[in-house]
């Protein structure tokens, strides 16, 4: 790829997880999410699969929450444009192709039209019996459906004004980062930067990676983002900036409700964060489990150990005040986290989005001062979420958090502002 687009758009800067949300990267989920089967749903590293016709309606009030907020760019429309740059959609043919053993494929694709092939990059192209090798025959697909893709945060992460093209630890989601690679550096003009490009085995993904302010991450460390990839961080920022930190939190392995940091810990504002409990009480699964404060100082790497977040991110100038997921009853705590209840974003300070099933969270974010909006009323225009100063929307969602994640996964900021 050698030509970026000439198209306006906006600037990537993004220094918190909690600044004014001026533009917002979403993926509606499209017909990729029914070329799952029980079969390969362990594959596609789903436990259920998804009626698509359900998640459409649940999608739908998501985005507009969003598109009566921000600016709202989605995957589909921004690849379909990029598709007409001949170096673009040349470079994305051959590596999709490449990474899933098709290459005899890419002159096919390379005759449709823009928005066809964009749509095949993401839903996948079905196996053709007389013309593709018997090897996909059991698959049904010759290039793969990313099945994921609509989960925008974990493929890249906007870290102040670069892009994090992180290492996918799933076959299944590699070619994820092909497309985010491109919308980024050839449709956002924006530089990126990927551990495993010169660290090997170096491995993160973006729920993950939280930016908790100017100069400090919050990673976690588990089955999705290893030490490499958290100590490549560390050095690319040792050597950029005179004082910098990272905040890292150990992880289960298991089960998959784990998978991430945002499973268990998301900034609501400058002062507060949903977590789930055993996280700070070092309990049941997060018993053991490291908390560590990585600081660049002058180009020398440190380390020191804590007895939770909380006290970490106190060290490093932030005070916060934790609302818990489940609120305080423990079997409640597990059920909601299991769904997501701890996976909030915000779209300003103290302004966030939540699944509404989760009951006992939202009663616990009431408790704690946010007005409880509801996202159909924000859509329709019944309620303007600007004159609050403290709210969550909720949205009703049965099939979304089936598929393992919540707000935060399913979102990438593009562009934060201050308050």
């Amino acid at each position: 790829m050698t030509e970026q687009m000439n198209i306006p758009k906006t600037t990537v800067n993004v220094s918190s997880e909690y600044g004014h949300l001026n533009a917002v990267l979403l993926h509606r989920p499209g017909m990729e999410i029914e070329r799952m089967t029980p079969s390969n749903a362990s594959e596609a590293l789903f436990s259920d699969i998804l009626s698509k016709h359900i998640v459409d309606k649940e999608y739908a009030a998501f985005a507009g929450v969003f598109e009566k907020w921000c600016k709202v760019y989605y995957v589909e429309d921004v690849l379909t444009q990029l598709m007409e740059n001949d170096d673009v959609r040349q470079y994305l043919v051959a590596q999709s192709c490449k990474l899933d053993n098709c290459e005899f494929l890419a002159d096919e694709l390379m005759e449709h039209d823009s928005r066809r092939l964009a749509q095949e990059l993401i839903q996948g192209v079905p196996y053709h019996g007389d013309t593709d090798p018997k090897q996909f025959i059991e698959s049904r697909f010759t290039l793969k459906p990313l099945y994921n893709l609509f989960f925008t945060r974990d493929a890249s992460s906007s870290v102040y004004n670069e892009v994090l093209i992180n290492s996918m630890s799933f076959p299944v989601r590699q070619r994820e980062t092909l497309i985010y690679r491109a919308i980024f550096e050839y449709y956002f003009s924006t530089k990126t930067f990927c551990g495993q490009d010169t660290v090997s085995g170096a491995r993160t993904e973006g729920g993950d990676v939280q930016v908790a302010s100017p100069d400090l991450l919050c990673i976690g460390e588990g089955i999705r983002t290893n030490r490499k990839g958290i100590m490549y961080l560390a050095e690319k920022y040792a050597k950029e900036r005179p004082q910098f930190h990272i905040l890292v939190q150990e992880l289960p392995h298991k089960p998959d409700s784990f998978i991430h940091l945002d499973m268990v810990h998301t900034f609501l504002g400058s002062h507060q964060l949903m977590v789930y409990p055993p996280i700070l009480d070092k309990t049941g699964l997060f018993a053991g489990k490291a908390t560590t404060l990585i600081t660049c100082d002058n180009g020398n790497i440190g380390i020191r150990e804590y007895s939770n977040m909380l006290e970490g991110l106190k060290d490093c100038g932030l005070e916060m005040e934790p609302v818990l997921c489940g609120g305080y009853d423990t079997w409640y705590q597990d059920r909601e986290q299991w769904h997501s209840g701890a996976n909030f974003f915000a779209l300003g300070d103290g302004k966030v989005i939540g699944y509404e099933r989760n009951l006992r969270t939202i009663d616990a974010l009431s408790h704690a001062g946010f007005a409880v909006l509801e996202a159909e009323e924000v859509c329709s225009g019944k309620v303007d979420m600007k004159g609050y100063d403290k709210f969550v929307v909720t949205f009703k969602a049965s099939e979304l958090p089936r598929a393992g994640g919540g707000a935060r996964c399913m979102t990438m900021p593009i562009n934060r502002g201050t308050e």
